[in-house]
């Protein structure tokens, strides 16, 4: 939306300031952002605190639901399926993993909701939209904060039984949950702008991201796909992110930068496309939610 300050008199009725709807498909004004800086920390906090209101365990589940998921892959793909993990641990192979696309997808499901869960709150105020993206990746980061620092735990431990090794290739951690982020607000906000009008893709946006967390070496390593093929998971963006993160952490797989740059490259142009299609819904999305 634009904002335009001026002085209106109009009876006895004096205007201060005229919002008027983006004439832009592709906006995205940081001053203005910037200036509800409050706001999307206001949001952040009632994120986190909304997140696990009326539980008895709280903000424990934020770290018991990784371990119990990292137990389950464990049981289910280490013991049963037998599938190798490139000679580290399982537990820490498949938390390596989990964390990783718990922080991506629950940005992806929230970001993707933004418009039809929220629609009174747009309704009643204005502000950028694009606030609530940037918050919900913000309240996601914590989460993952505090798992992490538990999966660095078991990594130290680890490094005293086993022959664990952290490389330097760990310090692009930062550029990994980058692009993460971008890849699930970009793709989040294309799924906004459609579950306005289809209500059906709310549905499919929990398959959807199942099936995506499987076509990502989350519970296998890259190792396991036939050379041949390998090209084919890693044109997944969120493939060589998983793949780097656990080369720098745990010292397996391989560190595909080329196939990382082009993933950050395609993430880029996704962000930016869920940016377009995004102020084009805003304007008119509460005539049609």
């Amino acid at each position: 939306m634009d904002k335009k300050r001026e002085y209106v008199d109009l009876g006895k009725e004096t205007w201060t300031m005229e919002i008027r709807p983006s004439t832009s498909f592709f906006q995205l004004n940081i001053k203005e952002i910037l200036e509800y800086k409050d706001l999307i920390f206001l949001f952040v906090r009632r994120d986190f605190k909304t997140m696990y209101k009326q539980t008895i365990l709280g903000p424990a589940w934020i770290l018991i639901r990784p371990l119990l998921t990292t137990v389950v892959f464990t049981v289910v793909f280490g013991r049963i399926a037998s599938i190798s993990t490139d000679g580290v641990p399982d537990f820490l192979f498949y938390m390596a993993g989990n964390i990783l696309w718990s922080y991506f997808s629950g940005c992806l499901q929230t970001t993707a909701n933004a418009f039809v869960g929220n629609a009174r709150l747009f309704g009643k105020v204005y502000f950028p939209r694009v606030v609530m993206p940037i918050s919900v990746s913000l309240s996601k980061l914590i989460t993952f904060g505090a798992q992490f620092l538990l999966f660095l735990l078991f990594v130290v431990w680890y490094q005293y039984t086993t022959d664990v090794q952290i490389s330097w290739f760990c310090l692009i951690t930062p550029l990994v949950l980058l692009q993460l982020a971008l890849l699930a607000i970009g793709t989040g906000m294309i799924l906004a702008s459609f579950t306005t009008r289809y209500r059906d893709l709310q549905v499919l946006v929990d398959f959807g991201v199942q099936l995506w967390m499987y076509a990502t070496p989350v519970v296998y390593p890259m190792s396991e796909i036939p050379k041949q093929w390998q090209w084919m998971l890693l044109v997944n963006p969120a493939a060589p992110a998983v793949e780097c993160f656990r080369c720098g952490w745990l010292g397996s797989g391989t560190f595909p930068i080329v196939w990382f740059s082009i993933a950050f490259i395609v993430t880029v142009g996704i962000a930016l496309f869920g940016m377009l299609l995004f102020n084009k819904t805003q304007r008119t999305f509460m005539d049609t939610v």
